[in-house]
Formats: C-alpha cells, structure tokens, sequence
C-alpha cells in the first residue's frame, strides 16, 4: 500500500493522520523514505465471522489494524459497530501508536471491529461474537504481540469473555493479552476513570503554567458520557465553573454553573438533561438546546468528549473559548485545526489528552505479567505523574519549535517511534 504525502486524498479519517504525519516530518526534518512505518500499518487483518445470533446463522466482517511495533507490542480498542469503518480504525491504530509514545509507555498501536449492530443484540449474542472473533484472530494475540482492549460497544465484561475463549484456545492463563477486564480477572482499579483522570492532569499543568486559578475558569463539556461526565465531576470538585453539559439528545447552560451530578441522576433515570422542574430551570437561569450549542458558548475552556469531527470549519470560527482539551478521538478536523490556530485558540490535543487510558492499560499490563497489585490511589498517583510529564514534554517541544500543541505532541511522539525504529536498525533493511 502506498500513500503519497503531497496530495489531499478524499477527506477520511485516514487523510487527516496523514496530514498530521506530514507536518510531524517537516517539522522533524526527515525523508519521505524514514516515515513510512508511520504511515503504512504493519498489517491489516481480516475475516469473515460465522455466528449463531438469535438461532440463526450470521456472518460478520471482522478485522485488525496493526500499527508500528517498534516501541512494543500493539495496543488498542476493540468495537462492535455496524458502521465500523476500516478507514477510521486505520486512523486510529496509527494515532494509538503516537499516543503510546507521547506517554511514554512501550506499545505500538492496534485497533479492531466488527460490524455488527449491538443495539439488537442480546447479552448472549454479544458475547457469541466476541468468542467468534477471538476464534478468528487469537493467533495474532498476545501480551507479547497484540494487546487488545474495548472500544465502541465493547466494555470490561466482553474483555472477560475474550480472555475467557484466548485462554482456552491457548491452553494457559494469560491476563496480560487484554486489559480493560473486570477486577476479578486481573482488571485494575481506576482504569473506569483513567481518560478523565489523565485529562484533568493534563490541564492541572496547562492551567498552572497560565498563572491561572480553576475558580476563575468557566468549561464546557460536549459529551456526557464516561469520560464527559467524570471530567465534568471532577472539574466541579476542583473549583471550575461548569457553564455548558450536552449529550446526544440536548444541553443545559448557565453563567451561573451548572452541578453535573444533578443531570448524572436525571441520565441514570432514562430523563433528558433538561427534564428538570421549571423552578430549578429558572433557580439556575437554565438555557436549554441542542448538543452542538456548547460548541460555540462562552467559556473559557471548551472540552468535546463525545464524537469524532465535531468541531469543522463549518463551526470553528464561533468557537469562543480560549482553550480546547480534547478528551475524544479526532474531535477536531483539520480545517477546523487552522482556523482555530488563526484565532488564537490553543488545542490541547486527543494524542496527548485522551492517553490515560492507554497508560493505566500499560499499567494492567505490567500487573498481569508480574503479579503486581495497586490500589486506586496507586494507579492515579502514577497516572498524573505520567501525564503531567507528558504535557511538559509536549510543552517543551512546542517552545523549542514554535509549533502549536498538536504539532509539537504529535512531531514528539512520531521522534520517539523513529528512534525506536532507527535503534532497532530497520531504517536500513
């Protein structure tokens, strides 16, 4: 597979990491020839799944994306999707290797699928599926090899029964070859809000640097899910303002600050973040409105920790905030990126952001292949350590070259692949 990095392909996930590999090379000074193991995947594996759903017979496409082993093993995320797409999970294997690397943990990047609709699925059905795929692709696993862990439509108990079918299959135990399990099979504590936890760790140092104070800022979250909702929580906790909530039906917005625990219980009763008495709306001077009205709101600090490609050009030049953390996968476009820059919008990247998932699995990992136990607070402490280093790292960079965030944390993790790379004498080959 040859990808030219001087012409714009269709716009695709893809198209954008390419870009953004592009950039880190200019910036880095290298050849076209150095990068190519940060632009083509080691291998792209696929298969047809058979699979008794509901009584019936099925087949289902499958497949693994395996991105640059230099550092280490492949890691990363597993998702069940009916609209999984090869091009994005592309995209995201080799983004995984760049955030390993930023973080300083010693994986390369893997990402995987299956398109399969989980909505109208049972219980049984889902885990027939993840059996099914393991069955397929085992062979290719490993804690050794390939580290996978869930994703979209995948969560720590499908994790359970993955492990459950490679350890059959293999004739051993083997709690290192996935991470993201539940506590009973070697899952670690703190890996349920690690994203966020990085997240926060990440800003602490932003903020710090600023010479600014959390009771000072107003934030907006688009995304209320896991890590929307647990960066919210902990941001209120810390002192900041919350101004703006959203999920994917509404948001909720206020000058005045909003309790994001307030609209957690709502959710958790199948109500809307809206579905408040009229009394409390008015108490709080409540605005309610659509998911993407947080996008462009006054804040200070704008986190979108829902979807990919939600802040575009098409939106990017409303965005009041000052400050973006990226706590989802590829949130922002590239054209949005320039306009951002233009403005003065400073992007604290989803490489950078969003990898304290990936570094409290590396801490899973090590747990699995030695035995080790940690308590939560053990696996937050080395967390914030961990990601605090990588956001000085990002920032040093970034002073040095002149770059902007994504940039610099990008062009840093893409240098220490190379290095590996270069270490490991397969630049001559």
């Amino acid at each position: 597979m040859k990808i030219s990095l001087h012409k714009k392909s269709s716009p695709s996930a893809f198209t954008t990491y390419i870009e953004r590999v592009r950039s880190a090379r200019e910036i880095l000074g290298v050849s076209h020839a150095d990068i190519k193991c940060l632009v083509e995947p080691d291998a792209i594996i696929k298969k047809e799944l058979s699979v008794t759903i509901g009584g019936k017979k099925k087949k289902l496409s499958a497949f693994r994306v395996q991105f640059s082993n230099a550092r280490g093993p492949y890691k990363g995320g597993i998702r069940f999707h009916e609209g999984a797409d090869e091009d994005e999970v592309k995209a995201l294997s080799g983004m995984m290797a760049i955030k390993c690397a930023i973080v300083g943990v010693p994986f390369g990047g893997g990402k995987g699928g299956v398109e399969v609709n989980t909505k109208e699925l049972k219980k049984e059905d889902i885990f027939a599926v993840a059996r099914a795929y393991v069955g397929a692709m085992h062979e290719h696993f490993g804690h050794h090899k390939d580290i996978p862990a869930p994703d979209a439509y995948t969560n720590a108990e499908v994790m359970g029964v993955m492990l459950d079918e490679y350890e059959r299959l293999s004739g051993g135990s083997f709690p290192a070859t996935f991470t993201g399990k539940p506590l009973s099979l070697g899952g670690i504590p703190g890996r349920d809000t690690a994203t966020a936890m990085g997240g926060m760790a990440v800003l602490e140092g932003y903020v710090s640097g600023h010479g600014q104070k959390p009771k000072d800022l107003s934030v907006a979250v688009h995304g209320f899910g896991n890590a929307g909702s647990t960066v919210a929580k902990l941001l209120h906790k810390a002192g900041y303002t919350i101004v703006g909530l959203a999920d994917s039906r509404g948001s909720v917005m206020s000058e005045r600050g909003l309790d994001p625990h307030m609209f957690e219980v709502l959710k958790k009763d199948g109500k809307q973040m809206c579905d408040l008495d009229i009394a409390d709306i008015k108490k709080l001077d409540i605005t309610c409105g659509v998911p993407e009205a947080v996008l462009t709101m006054r804040a200070d600090i704008l986190i979108p920790a829902a979807l990919e490609d939600t802040i575009t050009k098409e939106n990017a030049g409303d965005v009041q905030a000052k400050t973006i953390l990226e706590l989802a996968n590829g949130p922002t476009t590239n054209d949005a990126d320039a306009i951002l820059e233009e403005k003065g919008v400073e992007v604290i990247p989803d490489v950078l952001a969003n990898a304290g998932g990936v570094t409290a699995s590396y801490f899973e990992w090590v747990a699995g292949r030695t035995g080790e136990q940690m308590t939560r607070d053990e696996v937050n402490e080395r967390l914030h350590d961990t990601m605090y280093k990588a956001w000085c790292d990002t920032l040093e960079f970034s002073q040095k070259h002149k770059v902007s965030y994504r940039k610099a944390a990008f062009a840093l993790g893409a240098s220490r692949i190379l290095q590996a790379v270069n270490d490991r004498g397969r630049n001559l080959q």
